[in-house]
């Protein structure tokens, strides 16, 4: 079997991209993919040496052999997929679910520093990828290895597997098999080839480029994230919150986002988060113990208000449209009330939600938000779009500072404000497998108005 892991998951053109990778076989080679509207060939390397190499525990540098691979000056920014094929081994196709053999990079743009000249930038969430990779035995989930300075859950980006190429810790998806949560292949390759299909252009980086180098952000119109965006480290935010305050533009197509705030440690090549302990978790970003910084504040919406669903099928109504007039819903036809993928696969509402704290969802599907939401971090002028009632059955309803846990009014909130940019938030991780499905012509078309309106504004 081969494995392999880049040492750095970003690299820029004309730069050089190592690969650490382990194999029993005496010979193997790398083909490179771009993903676009599914796989593009860029090129395949020479055979190889192989040289296997043991596992090591998920907090540390596993130290594989490297081997250098220079990327082109003339690749576009996009997101890659080093394909790794073995001399001696069966012959393997293309898979962007694979648990081995196979690593994740990402050609980012240069910073240019010359101000809002380009469009879009989409975000990879890297570190909640590692957060969930189970390389060595254990994650953030599962066995987590501890670190006392700062203190909390550490695990390594230098080992198998962070999108693709690892075991990953997660409930299985009903409505999805071939592809586990919290891996490239599930959320966030189908936002992008919609992207790629609808003739939609976009650089690309990840989270951790933004914690290095927020300058990154300064020549963009719109920052847009898709699928499952848990964990954050305070540089990142910052980065992210200056430029909407700059007059750059934010679009979630996501949620759980900003759950967790994490520590960058050892040069960028590990992140600590603390969970929970005698004194409660100290990295929830809405915690009082810890930064005392709610996420609702960066986003609009937050998991305490919304909810989650892991197991089995789940029920939905679709989003109930509170504001008809509003540009987002431009050109769907949609009535206040009616329901917005009221019949997708899988429901639009899930696996995980944030909402808004609401005083009133009636049954007219009228929805209020209480008089104390800005004192919970929902931003001033926040707009309700449409929501779906999270009913009692869901599987976690999480607590909050004034109800207990499964009280109140819990939501999956599509909505947005502006703070010199605007920031919308779609308030479902879920959003991008039920746009990439095809089937529901007013998703496709408020997809379209957010990123179109953005881009614009």
């Amino acid at each position: 079997m081969i494995r392999a892991y880049p040492g750095r998951a970003s690299v820029l053109p004309g730069a050089t991209l190592h690969l650490h990778v382990s194999t029993d076989s005496r010979r193997f080679r790398v083909t490179f993919y771009r993903w676009s509207d599914g796989p593009v060939r860029m090129l395949r390397s020479d055979w190889l040496p192989g040289a296997w190499a043991a596992d090591a525990a998920p907090d540390v540098d596993w130290n594989w052999p490297a081997y250098p691979f220079p990327i082109p000056p003339d690749w576009p920014s996009a997101v890659y997929i080093a394909d790794l094929e073995e001399d001696e081994g069966p012959k393997t196709t293309f898979d962007l679910a694979r648990a081995h053999g196979a690593a994740l990079f990402v050609v980012r743009p240069r910073s240019d520093g010359r101000g809002m000249l380009r469009g879009m930038l989409y975000k990879l969430p890297l570190a909640t990828y590692h957060a969930y990779n189970a390389s060595g035995g254990g994650c953030f989930y599962v066995h987590p290895p501890r670190s006392v300075e700062p203190p909390g859950a550490r695990v390594s980006l230098r080992r198998p597997g962070g999108g693709i190429g690892g075991p990953v810790w997660c409930a299985a998806d009903h409505y999805d098999a071939a592809s586990p949560r919290q891996t490239f292949a599930h959320w966030d390759a189908r936002f992008i080839r919609w992207l790629a299909r609808n003739g939609y252009r976009a650089d690309f980086c990840t989270d951790l480029d933004l914690h290095a180098d927020p300058a990154l952000l300064a020549g963009y119109r719109l920052l847009v994230a898709a699928g499952h965006d848990e964990y954050w480290s305070t540089a990142t935010r910052d980065a992210v919150e200056d430029f909407v305050s700059g007059g750059g533009n934010l679009a979630f197509f996501a949620a759980n986002v900003c759950w967790w705030r994490i520590h960058v440690v050892d040069d960028g090549t590990a992140i600590v988060c603390h969970q929970g302990g005698p004194h409660g978790a100290l990295d929830h970003w809405w915690s009082p113990h810890g930064a005392a910084r709610p996420e609702d504040s960066l986003s609009g919406a937050s998991y305490r208000h919304g909810g989650g669903w892991w197991d089995g099928p789940r029920g939905s109504g679709g989003y109930r449209v509170q504001q008809p007039d509003h540009w987002v819903f431009t050109e769907t036809g949609l009535a206040r009330g009616d329901a917005l993928a009221r019949h997708s696969w899988p429901p639009l509402a899930g696996y995980e939600c944030d909402g808004v704290p609401l005083d009133v969802f009636d049954a007219d599907h009228r929805a209020l938000l209480s008089a104390w939401a800005d004192e919970d971090g929902t931003p001033d002028g926040y707009a309700l779009l449409a929501a779906a009632r999270l009913g009692p059955d869901w599987q976690e309803l999480p607590a909050r500072a004034r109800h207990a846990a499964g009280e109140g009014i819990h939501t999956a909130a599509m909505g947005l404000f502006t703070r010199n940019g605007t920031v919308f938030s779609a308030g479902t991780t879920d959003w991008a497998q039920v746009l990439d499905a095809g089937r529901d012509r007013q998703l496709d078309r408020v997809t379209r108005n957010v990123l179109d309106g953005l881009l614009r504004r």
